[in-house]
């Protein structure tokens, strides 16, 4: 591995104007910078990342929180990790990446310890335990997801609330007027976690505007679960003919399930599905669908962020407008004799 010294001596320059080339902290000629700059390249020399930290009180890293609970779809949440992560390199920026469930307590350790420069938190509830410290904290934050009160805080999403509003619209003015919603696990709805509460208030409230009756049922995923929550709903509300998904796990069960049934899909029930194009796309019926932005998600948190960091940017909320892809899953309702 290549030292300082080495550099320096090829440089033909003291080992301490070297250090100051890396840090910036004092004003070094342009000839001296280049040809230091030069040495750096030609020997592939790179820092010692606790030095330079300690250099330059920066760790040139982003915290990224994120739980991986059994309850929530593993491949969204490694998609939208990989798109900051990416885009954090852009940056120049290393992430840290925090899997576990440790709430407050991992706020306290990033915050205190001089790990990272900034944090990005993911599986957020409405009423987050760790809001309180963040607002407390000089240390710039982004989230991923949308609390009740935002105040204080810089939030990237996409609009659930308006996703669950054009579901129902979508089927709606295909003449639909009973339709259920297959939702997350039960635990999601438990810890009032923000994306499926507002996906329910926003297919709530326009159901009542288009005078759509709405049941919703949330499901664990998987055939043994589908098959259990797709009874219920056809024993409650018999007329149904339009189902909302907000359950990557539970699309394909249903799909084999209505099959069994002799359901066909569209003519005897549609189907529109919230989830990332690639799972619409690849299901045994192309599902009219709701994408999940993963990418562009991951990558606003990060811009964000380092504006912050850079004392650019200041506290505010981006919601992406969701776009509806009208595959072949939905159609006009049933003729009901």
């Amino acid at each position: 591995m290549v030292t300082l010294a080495e550099v320096a001596q090829h440089a033909g320059v003291s080992a301490s104007t070297v250090s100051y080339v890396l840090s910036g902290k004092r004003s070094i000629s342009s000839t001296t910078r280049q040809r230091v700059e030069r040495s750096i390249r030609e020997l592939g020399y790179h820092p010692n990342a606790g030095a330079r930290a300690l250099a330059s009180s920066k760790s040139n890293i982003i915290a990224l929180m994120i739980p991986l609970r059994t309850d929530m779809y593993v491949p969204v949440m490694m998609e939208i990790a990989i798109a900051v992560a990416t885009t954090a390199r852009t940056h120049g920026y290393d992430v840290l990446l925090l899997t576990g469930e440790e709430g407050p307590d991992a706020v306290r350790r990033v915050a205190g310890s001089g790990l990272a420069d900034g944090m990005i938190l993911m599986d957020v509830e409405l009423d987050d335990e760790r809001l309180p410290l963040l607002r407390a904290t000089d240390q710039p934050s982004v989230l991923i997801g949308l609390p009740a009160d935002t105040a204080g805080l810089t939030c990237v999403d996409l609009d659930f609330r308006a996703t669950g509003a054009l579901c129902v619209e979508h089927l709606a003015k295909q003449g639909h007027h009973d339709i259920a919603v297959i939702g997350e696990a039960p635990a999601v709805y438990e810890r009032h976690t923000g994306f499926a509460e507002r996906t329910l208030d926003g297919l709530r409230s326009r159901a009542r505007e288009l005078g759509v009756r709405l049941l919703h049922r949330p499901c664990e995923g998987g055939y043994d679960a589908m098959a259990v929550t797709l009874a219920r709903i056809l024993d409650e509300r018999p007329d149904t003919s339009g189902l909302v998904v907000q359950n990557e796990s539970a699309v394909e069960p249903l799909l084999a399930l209505l099959r069994q049934q002799g359901r066909a899909v569209p003519e005897d029930m549609s189907v529109v599905a919230i989830c990332p194009d690639q799972v619409a796309t690849q299901a045994s019926v192309r599902l009219t669908s709701v994408a999940i932005p993963a990418q562009e998600m991951g990558r606003r948190a990060v811009e964000h962020l380092v504006a912050k960091l850079e004392g650019r940017g200041g506290d505010e909320v981006v919601l992406l407008a969701p776009e509806l892809t009208v595959r072949a899953s939905s159609g006009p309702a049933p003729s009901r004799s």
